[in-house]
């Protein structure tokens, strides 16, 4: 059966995941397509930020090695992510169908949500997401189908999205492995891009859920461009001009104040 490109390529990370560098004879080995098709790929891949080529085959970047597995990542910027899951519960209303992707800062949002008695239905890709949220009686669940793999806590690919045909989502809340105001926001699972593109184009609002570590990085692929997102929350108050920039882009903020950190 002929392997998608995304496919291909996401193999091609995992086995850099669990070897930090692999050669394109390797690939060949364990994907079974020809050397040229890989050695296509790999300079792609490395135009695109996922890897560093070596002579004869390619290494894991630094960066995106050390972030890689969700629970390295959902323990990074703890205190943060509960700042602004605190801060955008106040975007939601009673009885509202909201969606929440498979981010750690996504599922700190779920975990403030579990204790709070607002009727809500929230589709989620997250399994960990759906596991907190099935807690509260008020809460309907619904969980977006797909495929699951070891290393990730979320659903990817794109099998499942038809159940959106029954559901009208009034925002999203999403997180990225970056953002800025050129690329908007940006994640490195290839799978997890291509879902994400799909979930944006499906909800009225967009929520971009970004710790301040996090704003003015970029990662591999673009899921949200600046036009897409509606409002940013992040954790700490932002610089002027940074103010400025997402103002013109009529990207709403909500971050704490000066006064508040003092």
């Amino acid at each position: 059966m002929k392997m998608f490109v995304n496919e291909r390529r996401n193999k091609i990370m995992q086995l850099l995941y669990d070897k930090k560098r692999v050669t394109v004879k390797e690939l060949s080995s364990h994907i079974g397509v020809s050397e040229a098709t890989l050695r296509t790929d790999l300079n792609q891949m490395e135009a695109d930020g996922f890897l560093t080529r070596t002579h004869g085959g390619a290494m894991l970047k630094e960066e995106t090695n050390n972030d890689t597995s969700f629970t390295t990542r959902e323990k990074k910027n703890k205190e943060e992510k509960t700042i602004i899951a605190e801060r955008a519960f106040e975007l939601i209303e009673e009885k509202q169908c909201i969606l929440l992707d498979a981010s750690s800062t996504a599922l700190e949002l779920a975990r403030y949500l579990k204790s709070q008695s607002m009727r809500l239905t929230v589709v989620t890709t997250g399994l960990l997401t759906a596991l907190e949220l099935k807690e509260n009686p008020n809460l309907t669940v619904i969980m977006i189908g797909g495929v699951v793999t070891n290393r990730s806590s979320s659903i990817e690919g794109t099998l499942g999205l038809d159940i959106l045909d029954h559901v009208n989502i009034e925002m999203m809340f999403t997180s990225g492995n970056g953002f800025s105001i050129d690329k908007g926001l940006t994640d490195f699972n290839l799978y997890e891009v291509e879902l994400k593109k799909q979930l944006v184009k499906r909800s009225n609002k967009l929520i971009a859920m970004v710790d301040s570590s996090k704003i003015g990085t970029t990662s591999s692929a673009v899921f949200a461009t600046p036009d897409e997102i509606e409002l940013l929350v992040t954790n700490k108050p932002l610089d002027d001009t940074l103010s400025k920039q997402l103002k013109e882009n009529h990207i709403r903020v909500l971050a704490p104040d000066l006064l508040s950190q003092n």
